[in-house]
């Protein structure tokens, strides 16, 4: 299991830094948020997404995920019952996925909340028609070696998608393997009405989880808050988890990069711990 760092953690530093910083401290990768690259990252030249990956490979790490993938347009929806918008969101999703395996990542995990509203009196519409837009991706995600998921969220972020089990049922629905789903740490333990341990058990197994982000319910890092992690370390050991994790907090005190270090600190005692 690879664990990357988020990058906005560390984004007020030029990414080829960003990369030096996360391998110094011990992370295996960054995870990217597109929006950290410009307002229409998907528009990026063939240049500077090569210029992006040499970074990475120069600093010994990789770029296995993207988060936060629709942050930037700030408009875009896959819930709307406007079709243009809708259409525009799914290109644009497209192209990320396009953008993702030009950087050599393997994952995309669709949170941005904004994307997921419903707009009241039609909320049965606008969950199909979330469903309808993730299906729309499948075969470009299938054909880039890309896997799509769709991140449970809280109710107070989205009221689309919101456990595991209903992230599931979608990712059954569709049918592709491109598409599955993930667990976010500080969205389980604030909704779901299992431990993360137990999910990672009733879930892993079944292949629809892809990716997993290491957060404390209190928007914090791992080792920041309440949250035990050894645990779910320990499930996803007994589970065979195979995937990539990264570290997401949302809270960088007293700064981003001694959060990160910290936090990596945090999880690699626990990790090389558990294999002593």
């Amino acid at each position: 299991m690879r664990i990357s760092l988020c990058n906005e953690v560390i984004a007020g530093r030029p990414f080829a830094q960003q990369c030096e910083l996360a391998a110094m401290i011990g992370y295996d990768g960054l995870e990217l948020a597109p929006f950290t690259l410009g307002d229409d990252p998907w528009r990026l030249p063939q240049a500077a997404r090569s210029e992006l990956r040499r970074a990475a490979a120069d600093a010994g790490i990789a770029i296995p995920s993207f988060h936060a993938i629709l942050y930037v347009p700030k408009d875009a929806s896959i819930t709307t019952a406007d079709s243009a918008l809708r259409v525009r969101t799914i290109e644009i999703m497209r192209e990320l996925i396009a953008l993702a395996a030009d950087l050599g990542a393997r994952t995309l995990v669709h949170g941005s909340a904004l994307t997921r509203t419903l707009e009241a009196g039609d909320e049965d519409g606008g969950r199909q028609r979330g469903i309808d837009s993730l299906a729309a991706v499948a075969a470009t995600a299938e054909a880039a070696n890309i896997v799509y998921c769709i991140e449970p969220l809280a109710p107070k972020q989205t009221p689309f998608v919101n456990t595991v089990a209903e992230a599931v049922a979608i990712v059954n629905a569709i049918g592709s393997p491109a598409i599955r789903t993930m667990i976010d740490c500080s969205a389980a333990a604030n909704t779901e009405a299992e431990s993360i341990p137990e999910l990672i058990r009733r879930f892993v197994p079944t292949g629809r989880i892809a990716h997993i982000h290491f957060n404390d319910p209190n928007r914090r890092g791992p080792g920041e808050g309440t949250l035990p992690f050894a645990p779910i370390v320990a499930a996803l050991k007994e589970a065979l988890y195979s995937g990539d994790a990264a570290v997401e907090p949302f809270i960088y005190e007293p700064d981003g990069p001694t959060c990160a270090a910290r936090q990596i600190g945090y999880l690699r005692g626990i990790i090389e711990g558990s294999a002593a």
